[in-house]
Parts: C-alpha cells; sequence; structure tokens
C-alpha cells in the first residue's frame, strides 16, 4: 500500500479474488400427478405434509400424488415442488365451481369461484352480507350539491361507496371521491380536476334544507365448507379504486416465481376468489342480496376424465410463438422444468389405478365464530357432496411415452435424474411380473434415470379404520431417501440399504436369486430382509456404460456441474487474461478439495482425486483471440475410478459447461 502525506481522498484498484463456489442442493424432488385441489400447471414449493395439503388437499381415490408427496417427508425429505395436471379440454377439462351473485338491476355483479378447478368447489356454499360500519349526517345548512359537511368523517374513505337515504326519497349510491376530516366533509365530486373518480357525480333528488343520512356500505364473505365456517373476508369494498376492493383482495392466487420463494414459502390460497360478472359492472348499482340463504358453488370439473399424456407432459413452444400458446402447452412436466433447484424428478400418477372413496359420514356442523349469529350456518346438503371424477388407466405404451419424456428433459437439463417404475403389469407376484419389470428395463439406456422394483404397500389413510393398504410406486420413498442422505453424508453417498418408512410391504417378494439378474441389469430392487425391514437394494442407473453405473457418481457430477454454472458466471465480460484465469483456477481447486476432504472424491491425495487445467496450454493464443477460454475440471468420483472431465468454456461472454470423460489411468 502507498504511503501519503498530505491530507486529501485518494484512490487505489483492488483486485479482488474470484466468489467461492459452495455445494448446491441436490435433494429438492419434483413431483408431477393428480390432486384434489391446487393451482394447475404452476409449480408450487412444499416443505411439510401439511404445506401439502392446505396447497392441493389431502389424499384421493383418484391419484398417487398425495401418497408419494407423503412417502417423501416421512423417508426425510425436506423441500419439493409439485404441479398438479388436469385436462384443458374445453368441454370436459377442469373448472372451478361458481356462483353469480347479480347487482340489483340484474346485470353485473360479482362472480364468486372456488381458488381452484376441481369438484371439491361443490362443496363450498357462500353468503354475502352487505355491512354499515360508519354512520353520519349531513349538516343541510353547510352542504352542496358537489359536497357535503357531516357530523363526522370517521370510518369514511376515499372511494368508499355510501348509501344516502332521506325520507320519503328512494336511497340512493354514490362514491365518496375525497374526505376533508378538518372540515367534516365529504366530497361527491373532487375539487381537483386530476383526481376525480369515474363514478362521482353531484348529489340530486333530495331536499337541500332537510339532514341526508350517510352510510358507508362494505360486504363481509362467509365461506363454509360441508356446513363448517372456514373463512370470513371483511370490508370487502365495492369500488375498484378503493385499496380493499373485493375483486382485488380476493383475487386468483399466483404462484411466486422460484427466486422470490427460497427463504419464503408461498401462502396457501383462500378458498374463495372474486371477480366482476362484467367488465362495465357498475359499483354504484349495488349487489342483490336478497335471501338470507348461503348460496351454492355449483360447476365444478375436475378434468379427469379426459386426462391424457400431453396433461402430463405440456409440449416446448416456439418462444415467438403467442402468449396464449406458451400458457397453453405449459403444463406438467413443462412447467416443472422452469424451476432449477430440483435434482430428482417422479410422475407417479401415470401409473395411477383408481379407486373411489369411501362415503363418510358428514361432520356435525359448527360455529367457528362465536360472535355469528346460528342462522348464518348453511343447511346441510350431503347429496350435494362432490364425488371426485376418476381418471384413466393408462396403458403401458401411454406409461412409457410418460417415462420417456421425463428421462428425455433429464438428459436436456443435465442436473436432475428420473426416478422410475415399472407399471402395473409388472407389480404381480409371479414370474411374468419379474419378466415384465425385466422388460420394462431394457428399453431405456440412459445415466440420468434409475428404475425401482417392485411397488410398495402402504396404509391407506382413506381406509386406515379398517386397516386396509393400498399399493403404490415406490417413487417417493426414493426420493426421501436420497434427501435424507444427501444431509446426512452428502450427495456422493449412495441412498441404498437403508429401511423404508411408511411402507407395510412390497408387491412382490424378491428372491437373492432373482435379485442378482435383475441387479446385474439396473434394476434397484426392495426386498423385506427379514429383522431389517424393508430397503432399497440397489443404487444403479439405466445406463450400459459402466462409467455411470452408479446413482450416485452422476448426482455427484450434476452436483459439480451445477455449482460450477452458478458460481462461474462472474466470469462473462472479464479480460481473458492470466489473471482471470488465476481466479477461476483458484476458486475451482478450493471447492473440490472441499468436496475431496468430505470423501466424495477418490485417491489418498489431492492430485489424485481431481485436477484443475486453465492455463497456457489449453487457451492458446488463437483460442483467446476466438474469445474462448477453457478451463478443465477432472474428478474421480468415489466409484469407479475413471476420470469424468467438466470443460468450462466462455464463448462470446457466455459459459459452457461440457463433459468429457477420460479413460482410466489417462493423463490430462
Amino acid at each position: 500500500m502507498a504511503e501519503y502525506s498530505t491530507p486529501g481522498v485518494y484512490y487505489e484498484v483492488a483486485d479482488t479474488a474470484a466468489p467461492a463456489i459452495g455445494p448446491v442442493r441436490m435433494d429438492v424432488a419434483g413431483f408431477v400427478g393428480i390432486a384434489a385441489r391446487g393451482p394447475l400447471d404452476t409449480p408450487v414449493p412444499v416443505e411439510s405434509w401439511r404445506q401439502f395439503t392446505a396447497h392441493f388437499g389431502g389424499f384421493s381415490g383418484s391419484a398417487f400424488l398425495a401418497y408419494s408427496v407423503r412417502a417423501f417427508f416421512e423417508n426425510g425429505g425436506r423441500r419439493c415442488w409439485v404441479v398438479r395436471v388436469a385436462s384443458k379440454d374445453l368441454a370436459a377439462g377442469a373448472a372451478p365451481a361458481a356462483v353469480t351473485v347479480p347487482a340489483r338491476s340484474g346485470a353485473g355483479g360479482w362472480v364468486l369461484s372456488a381458488s381452484s378447478p376441481g369438484s371439491w368447489g361443490d362443496e363450498l356454499a357462500v353468503r354475502v352480507v352487505e355491512v354499515h360500519r360508519a354512520q353520519t349526517a349531513s349538516v343541510a345548512s353547510d352542504s352542496e350539491p358537489v359536497a357535503a359537511t357531516v357530523l363526522g368523517t370517521s370510518g369514511f374513505e376515499r372511494a368508499g361507496m355510501v348509501r344516502l337515504t332521506q325520507e320519503p326519497h328512494p336511497p340512493q349510491f354514490k362514491v365518496v371521491s375525497e374526505v376533508d376530516p378538518l372540515v367534516s366533509v365529504l366530497h361527491w365530486v373532487n375539487p381537483d380536476p386530476r383526481a376525480r373518480l369515474a363514478w362521482e357525480s353531484p348529489l340530486t333528488g333530495f331536499d337541500v334544507d332537510r339532514p341526508v343520512f350517510v352510510d358507508s356500505v362494505e360486504y363481509t364473505v362467509l365461506v363454509w365448507h360441508r356446513g363448517r365456517l372456514i373463512e370470513r373476508h371483511d370490508h370487502l369494498a365495492p369500488v375498484p379504486e378503493h385499496h380493499r376492493y373485493g375483486p382485488r383482495r380476493l383475487a386468483p392466487w399466483r404462484a411466486p416465481e422460484e427466486t422470490a420463494v427460497r427463504d419464503a414459502l408461498p401462502t396457501p390460497p383462500h378458498a374463495l376468489t372474486i371477480r366482476e360478472a362484467d367488465d362495465h359492472t357498475d359499483p354504484l348499482d349495488a349487489l342483490d342480496l336478497a335471501g338470507a340463504a348461503p348460496h351454492p358453488l355449483a360447476g365444478g370439473r375436475d378434468g379427469l376424465a379426459a386426462l391424457g399424456v400431453e396433461d402430463f407432459l405440456g409440449r416446448e413452444v416456439d418462444p415467438r410463438a403467442s402468449d396464449a400458446a406458451r400458457r397453453h402447452w405449459r403444463r406438467g412436466l413443462t412447467a416443472l422444468g422452469e424451476v432449477r433447484e430440483i435434482g430428482l424428478v417422479a410422475i407417479p400418477d401415470i401409473h395411477v389405478r383408481p379407486v373411489q372413496p369411501p362415503l363418510l359420514a358428514p361432520p356435525e356442523p359448527c360455529i367457528a365464530d362465536p360472535c355469528l349469529p346460528t342462522d348464518y350456518l348453511p343447511p346441510a346438503e350431503p347429496h350435494r357432496w362432490a364425488i371426485p371424477e376418476v381418471p384413466p388407466t393408462f396403458e403401458d405404451e401411454q406409461v412409457y411415452r410418460v417415462q420417456a419424456a421425463l428421462v428425455d428433459h433429464c438428459e436436456r437439463r443435465r442436473d436432475r435424474i428420473a426416478l422410475l417404475t415399472p407399471p402395473w403389469s409388472a407389480s404381480r407376484d409371479d414370474e411374468l411380473g419379474r419378466a415384465a419389470a425385466t422388460a420394462w428395463r431394457s428399453r431405456f439406456d440412459s445415466d440420468f434415470a434409475a428404475l425401482f422394483y417392485p411397488w410398495v404397500r402402504v396404509v391407506d389413510p382413506l381406509r386406515e379404520s379398517r386397516g386396509e393398504t393400498r399399493t403404490i410406486p415406490v417413487v417417493g420413498h426414493v426420493a426421501g431417501q436420497y434427501a435424507d442422505k444427501d444431509f446426512e453424508v452428502g450427495v456422493h453417498a449412495a441412498a441404498a440399504n437403508r429401511p423404508l418408512a411408511w411402507a407395510q410391504d412390497v408387491t412382490v417378494a424378491v428372491s437373492p436369486a432373482a435379485h442378482g439378474p435383475l441387479n446385474d441389469l439396473g434394476v434397484n430392487v426392495l426386498r423385506a430382509v427379514p429383522g431389517r425391514g424393508l430397503r432399497v437394494l440397489g443404487a444403479r442407473t439405466l445406463s450400459s456404460d459402466p462409467d455411470w453405473r452408479f446413482v450416485n457418481v452422476r448426482r455427484l457430477v450434476c452436483a459439480v456441474r451445477k455449482s460450477v454454472d452458478l458460481a462461474t458466471q462472474w466470469a462473462a465480460f472479464e479480460p481473458n487474461d492470466r489473471f482471470t484465469r488465476a481466479k477461476l483456477r483458484l476458486a475451482l481447486t478450493s471447492f473440490l478439495l472441499t468436496l475431496w476432504q468430505r470423501g466424495a472424491l477418490m485417491g489418498p491425495t489431492a492430485e489424485a482425486a481431481f485436477f484443475v487445467k486453465c492455463d497456457e496450454t489449453n487457451n492458446p493464443p488463437h483460442e483467446r483471440r476466438a474469445g474462448r477460454m477453457v478451463v478443465d475440471v477432472g474428478i474421480a468420483p468415489t466409484v469407479p475410478f475413471e476420470f469424468v472431465v467438466l470443460r468450462v468454456g466462455r464463448t462470446g461472454n457466455e459459459l459452457e459447461i461440457e463433459e468429457v470423460r477420460l479413460a482410466k489411468g489417462a493423463v490430462a
């Protein structure tokens, strides 16, 4: 540092080191499936079983999704993303239940809808109550058509609607344009022309020599589900410019973007949403609230009868396509692809074998708020309770189409693996079932997928009182075990030979003699080990390449690739000189040294476990003139011994990463 003697401000250029590279999470799972409720084709982050039920409802006889998510958390999972799917067919697709509360004139009004599509909305009933929280009266001697001097302005707000009454004249509805509490004046026409509202107008039709009574007008919406009061929404304003405008306060729920929910999970939506019945609804045309009985919602559809393969997969759309086309094909797996932090993916409901849920006795109605009168309770109508739609049973070829697309999705992303199970035909306890599993494995050859056999039986919460079980795919259990192992040891450790939680039995008792050939083929077998419970005794991918035989090797390389990709973005637009290369080399070496010390890399020394090369030999002058900088990163995963090289290159101020495999014993 230079020495200074003259007082003043001096500037020095200090070259900062490259940011440290840290590990990324590979335990986050992604599930695509059928749910009773919740937003369609929208990835929602979930960190507990209770959060899942708050967003998507509970168990359903028409789906495996809830069972898989429950198994994920029971086996140690901590975070997953869920995408609900349903048909978007115009005639038979999913639709929310709704009821219209018309305006007094018969036109316009509010449409009250269930917050998400599905027959669950038919179990809701609503009632809109007109509330007058503030009352006052005008001072006749000081009032005029554009403003009224009143006895008090407490409780009145700009853009609030009021009801004006004066016998024997019929009542009128007005919008308060401005409130002046200092002189107790309510302005019907704003004195500032720039601040005027579309709904304001001078007061006419009343006797100017007599006072006019003024009542504020707001709405309270009460919502019941199966006879139980579950929500109460107070102080809803009918004027769009008001900050408590009803259709804005209860607008359709939207899941926040991935970057907005890393530290805070989204709040589950309300059961009800409100929208205007007509784009030109006049707020001065107050709602017609005749009758005290709650209004039942109707018309909800689950959209399962017409469910198809494309609803699970979606479709990649040309970026130049219209917004409507992109929204239409943003379904299932395509929507899940927008989430970058996912490391495990499964689509359990392509195997679904729907069963009708048992009929339960209706719960006794209760009053959630003791201040509410008992006449707010709707009548019990168990005959109105919805019977969910039943999805189709998909053929094996349809199952293969979805699983092949899932594997292709993982291969293109190169940051996640697909968890697969053979179809229902392979879950039978006979030789044909094992033959079907073997034949199913032969359809795939990928190191970004793992196959688990057979299915498992779990206690069915829908029939728990009768001690019945339900047969489900094991992908949720496996994803939970992978996540738990990641936190316990690291992504480099194989999540095998661990007892399965929330599992009663397997559908096929695989003998040791039958286990060997299946394991050699890359099928990860579940077995009931005497005295040790149910365990996954395998950690293999579906790759024919021996270097990518193990799931933990592929997941480790995915984790390194993702970490390097995220942590080297700063290098874009940096000078392509020895200082930048030294920064990259130091950051990558420090990161890989940490992995080796944790046991993720093989070798008695760091030099035997990895190498980082970024110098003149792999960055000759002609490469630098072309705007390309290459960093060769070689790692020796715990199993096998061969090196896997990640080449980090910068071309045109963009980073590129590719994998290159070196033969055993090769020298870089």
